[in-house]
């Protein structure tokens, strides 16, 4: 889902502001004792002196995970009994484009791998949001991203379900429908086959995740969660039976999808999975141009500006055409269709001879920027591929329409005509969710973060390498730098704020960006840079990314394989960042200096729940200075920390608590000591 629009201007906007407005700061001075040394509490006083044991519940005790077993391990890792479910669709399908409606019968066969039979089965059906009685309609805030905006256009018409010749009962409950079975599917490895058919009008906005842009060439379709799907069956759940409100996204099994849509001639038709048929669909010369641009770094035009709106957009004849596309290990299907786009492509040629065809289609009004979207879009499936994990998939594409952003397997919706940058960072985005929740497929409904924030964390490292410049003293990037934790240090100080592990359907819509995008990602990020070493993490992530690329894993599953792989107990940073919003207050208490000849003692306090590593700079009076590092461990029984430092005979003028900036300290007037120029340096002859 599109992270740009909606992550910036709620972090420079909504959430700021809101936590600005309402904060107040109770400050208790307290008076420190002077001792006979250059002992002092500092230019502000600390609120209140802690107790030198932790008096708050300990952060560092063990999480409360599910116990591991034989299909999810206390490694974090898929086990020997790891199952999942696999639903195959066979579809055909009827675009009429003159009155913005489609059509459909499907065959689904569905493989119960579980290890009980299954006597009913729960359909997802999307399309009915747009009904004007639909709980989407009536719990989503009007005007938000995803309220239908009153375009009540009637959800599904189900014509029938059947086995063969027999109608089974099917009983619809909003987005739901349950599907009793004249058997029940066996277990481990039974089989049900079944056929549906449908139809629905396209709604023009159809809440960011399909719809219908009107160009002076023609329409563009964007078509997405449009068929009905069985709802995923897993080990930690059943059934995964929550109602499609709009914000929540999705979660289903992988797949084969055999698809044939028919179109008016004319249209460009493209979708998830190769195209199977070229040949009876497009011209010679576009077959010429496809096959130059499957073998092409650079990008080739397949159908021009000047073809669209011509007998030279498509074959000979009179009639629409079936345009047929076969996709395999793929958890949804997604397409485009149009008489109005230029279509472009190039490739990637991996050094196994496998490829990659990476294409974009838009209209001539999007030319200014989207000429650019196949580069833009190679560029970033070549990043992630080195960093993380080889994109496993044969096509890539890019769609301008009226979608802001939206994912899908080998296909993006993006918005936006002339915004180059932006253009860039919502195909990065896109494109990241290749990764995931496409192939490591997350729960988007109940663990937003786990694709969002985690696609965030990669989108960083990417856009980086394209918009490195500075402008206005700030680099394009610099939001997701791992300075920006500090953003969040009010934010965790807000108790009324609610923690990323939030159902996404339950979380303030305003609220979205942080939850699910930059605040998760940017903990990623800083556990990456700061904690952990690129190298350390890096090595854990690929690992989590490899072992459970096509299946289904669970928050406890990444805890435990980042903390496997690297070596370290990660309950804090996780219960911290991820499981509650915590605040953290690191303050220097005293600096004591009795003689130059001895070490110097600090005194650090942590004050509030959250804990974090220790960076101190400690500067001297010949305007030297030293950068101490201490674990997160030195919190581990007290809330006060003393820590000697040998002076080899100078002052310390100055101590600093994080001196980058880079933690969320939500009270950082207390992170400093400077000696008072009344004070005298320490002499060796100071008591």
């Amino acid at each position: 889902m599109r992270a740009g629009r909606m992550v910036g201007s709620v972090v420079r906007g909504s959430w700021l502001g809101t936590l600005c407005g309402l904060w107040l700061v109770l400050a208790v001075a307290v008076g420190w004792s002077q001792e006979e040394s250059t002992e002092s509490a500092g230019p502000s006083a600390l609120p209140y002196r802690p107790m030198e044991a932790r008096n708050d519940r300990n952060i560092f005790s063990p999480l409360n995970l599910p116990t591991p077993n034989r299909i999810r391990t206390a490694a974090g890792l898929p086990g020997p009994d790891y199952w999942q479910q696999q639903v195959d669709y066979r579809m055909d399908v009827q675009l009429d484009a003159e009155n913005d409606a489609v059509s459909a019968v499907a065959t689904i066969k569905y493989t119960n791998n579980s290890p009980e039979p299954l006597e009913f089965l729960w359909l997802s059906l999307e399309q009915n949001l747009f009904k004007d009685d639909s709980l989407g309609g009536l719990t989503t805030p009007p005007g938000a991203r995803f309220n239908n905006r009153g375009q009540y256009v009637g959800g599904y018409d189900i014509k029938w379900v059947k086995q063969g010749e027999q109608e089974l009962p099917f009983r619809i409950y909003d987005t739901l429908g349950r599907l009793d079975l004249p058997q029940p599917v066996a277990a481990s490895g039974g089989q049900v086959e079944f056929q549906i058919a449908w139809s629905f009008n396209v709604p023009e906005y159809g809440v960011d995740r399909m719809g219908i842009r009107k160009v002076k060439a023609g329409k563009i379709f964007q078509i997405a969660q449009w068929f009905p799907h069985v709802c995923k069956y897993d080990d930690v759940h059943g059934w995964n039976a929550l109602p499609y409100l709009g914000q929540g996204e999705f979660y289903t099994d992988f797949g084969t999808y055999d698809v044939r849509i028919t179109a008016p001639r004319g249209h460009v038709v493209l979708g998830t999975g190769t195209l199977v048929n070229p040949r009876e669909v497009l011209t010679d010369k576009q077959l010429e141009q496809l096959s130059l641009a499957s073998g092409s770094r650079q990008t080739v035009i397949i159908r021009s500006e000047d073809e669209v709106g011509t007998e030279a957009a498509a074959p000979a004849g009179e009639g629409p055409l079936t345009w047929h596309f076969r996709a395999e290990q793929v958890r949804s299907f997604a397409w485009t269709s149009s008489d109005a786009t230029i279509w472009d492509a190039a490739a990637i040629i991996w050094e196994d001879g496998k490829s990659v065809l990476v294409q974009s289609v838009y209209p001539a009004e999007a030319r200014a920027a989207w000429f650019e979207s196949t580069q833009m879009l190679r560029h970033s499936i070549l990043h992630y591929s080195d960093q993380w994990f080889r994109y496993p998939y044969p096509t890539a594409i890019n769609v301008n329409g009226n979608v802001g952003g939206m994912e899908y397997p080998m296909i993006l919706f993006c918005g936006g005509d002339t915004d180059r940058e932006g253009l860039f960072g919502v195909t990065s985005h896109e494109i990241g969710h290749n990764w995931f929740p496409m192939v490591v497929n997350s729960d988007e409904r109940r663990h937003a973060w786990m694709d969002e924030g985690f696609n965030t964390f990669m989108n960083f490292y990417d856009r980086l390498e394209v918009f490195d410049e500075v402008v206005n003293g700030v680099g394009p990037a610099a939001p997701m730098r791992p300075a920006s934790l500090r953003s969040f240090g009010r934010f965790n100080a807000n108790p009324a704020n609610q923690p990323i592990m939030l159902p996404a359907d339950q979380i303030e819509p305003n609220m979205l960006g942080q939850l699910a995008y930059f605040k998760p990602g940017a903990g990623l990020q800083y556990l990456r840079e700061e904690i952990l070493g690129p190298e350390r993490f890096d090595a854990a992530f690929q690992q989590y990314i490899r072992a459970w690329a096509f299946k289904a894993p669970q928050p406890a599953d990444f805890f435990r394989c980042m903390e496997n792989g690297t070596g370290m107990n990660l309950d804090w940073y996780w219960r911290g960042w991820y499981l509650e919003n915590l605040p953290l207050d690191q303050a220097v208490a005293s600096v004591k200096q009795a003689r130059r000849r001895n070490p110097a003692q600090i005194v650090l306090h942590n004050l509030e729940e959250m804990v974090m590593p220790v960076k101190l700079k400690v500067e001297f009076d010949d305007q030297s200075e030293r950068i101490i590092d201490l674990p997160v461990q030195v919190w581990h029984y007290t809330n006060v920390w003393t820590l000697n430092v040998e002076t080899d005979g100078r002052a310390i003028t100055r101590v600093e608590l994080d001196p980058e900036r880079r933690l969320p300290d939500f009270r950082r007037t207390n992170n400093t000591w400077v000696r008072p120029e009344a004070e005298a340096a320490p002499t060796e002859t100071d008591e």
